[in-house]
């Protein structure tokens, strides 16, 4: 005898297509329809959203009586905001480094590293920053200060700054990567597992990295390009070349724009794109008006940079430094830059730069005089055991 179902219930649904719906289904609403009933909870954990390409965008707060909560912003929800639960941060003096999943590297007022799940709460310490393990030294004077001393027997240099930072994490295992630049010097590395950062001296003058699929895609401040390859023990150089510029920056126009509102280079990131290419792409703000654009340059094997006109059909999460495969029905825009940037007028423009009008549109503005928001970092929401 047959099983029979009330078709009118959307709680007796078979799993096999409830399964099938929630795949499909966005992040937020994928949250709530697990929320639904019993059978739609069961359901869901046995699945997650296939297609999770859209970034949400995390704000801080320099209130300190926010219990360590965070605002979110969902691209796909233009008038809404959401606040996380208390997440225990170190205040004050905290920032949020780099994002992965939904993880956060922080750093705390001592200059220390770790990283912890927006969702779960979960949190991994990372070794001082001090412990290094290589030719060149850091040691700790006073709780801010530190002394760098070089292997050439250079005068030790008396600050440190953490430059370009990359970070991931597997969701399940809990792998993770951690590189950044120990200033001028080299770059140091950690992986789980590891009780102290090693140091890559191949890697100097770091400019920019990026990290994705195992790899560290490193650009020096001499123009050098190296991939290095972090699938095994230790990482190992698979490539390296000289770069070499084709084309100048000259501002258009017949007149020079007045010095107050003339267009300068604001900075420029490594990105690479879902298929694997490597992208160099500068950023211009006018000082006066705030209008921002953009230059994209694909990094040859030859050690050229080809300018690119387009993304196609994919998005471009500048500070992540990768693009994703874009669907505009799911929030998110085609051949287009999401970025973050605070302007003078306390306002925090959540915006994206589309490469074929090349103008910026506001995806939401936030008044930054209220709630103080200090610090932003776009992020790709991710599911855990915890959440599902």
């Amino acid at each position: 005898m047959e099983e029979s179902h009330n078709p009118n219930s959307w709680s007796e649904l078979p799993t096999d297509l409830l399964i099938s719906l929630l795949e499909h289904l966005s992040f937020t609403d994928f949250l709530r329809a697990k929320s639904v009933c019993r059978s739609w909870y069961s359901a869901s954990r046995q699945c997650m959203p296939k297609n999770n390409h859209t970034p949400w965008l995390l704000l801080f707060s320099e209130n300190n009586n926010n219990n360590g909560c965070c605002t979110l912003f969902n691209p796909e929800e233009k008038n809404k905001l959401y606040k996380t639960q208390d997440l225990d941060l170190e205040r004050p003096s905290l920032f949020c480094l780099k994002t992965s999943g939904s993880w956060l590297l922080m750093q705390n007022r001592f200059n220390n590293l770790y990283v912890v799940n927006l969702f779960t709460k979960e949190r991994i310490n990372l070794p001082p920053v001090e412990s290094q393990v290589g030719t060149t030294k850091l040691e700790r004077g006073a709780v801010d200060f530190f002394r760098i001393t070089l292997p050439d027997g250079s005068k030790p240099v008396k600050s440190m700054r953490i430059r370009s930072p990359v970070f991931w994490i597997d969701e399940k295992t809990k792998d993770y990567v951690v590189a950044w630049g120990l200033g001028p010097c080299c770059v140091v590395y950690s992986k789980k597992g590891d009780n102290s950062w090693l140091q890559i001296p191949e890697a100097l003058d770091c400019f920019d990295m990026v990290y994705k699929d195992h790899k560290l895609y490193f650009l020096s401040e001499s123009r050098d390009f190296i991939i290095f390859d972090f699938s095994g023990e230790a990482p190992q150089q698979c490539f390296w070349v000289r770069c070499v510029y084709v084309e100048r920056f000259y501002t258009s126009g017949p007149r020079r724009p007045h010095p107050s509102n003339k267009k300068r280079l604001s900075s420029t990131k490594l990105v690479v794109t879902v298929s694997g290419d490597v992208l160099k792409v500068e950023t211009f703000v006018r000082s006066l008006s705030r209008i921002w654009s953009f230059r994209i340059f694909k990094v040859c094997s030859s050690g050229l940079f080809e300018r690119v006109k387009s993304l196609g059909d994919e998005a471009m999460l500048l500070e992540l430094g990768i693009t994703v495969v874009a669907n505009n029905n799911e929030g998110i825009s085609r051949n287009s830059i999401y970025f973050r940037g605070c302007y003078n007028d306390n306002t925090c423009d959540i915006s994206l730069f589309n490469l074929e009008t090349r103008k910026m549109e506001k995806l939401h503005k936030l008044d930054c005089s209220s709630d103080k928001l200090s610090a932003n970092r776009w992020f790709l929401p991710s599911f855990t055991q915890g959440m599902a």
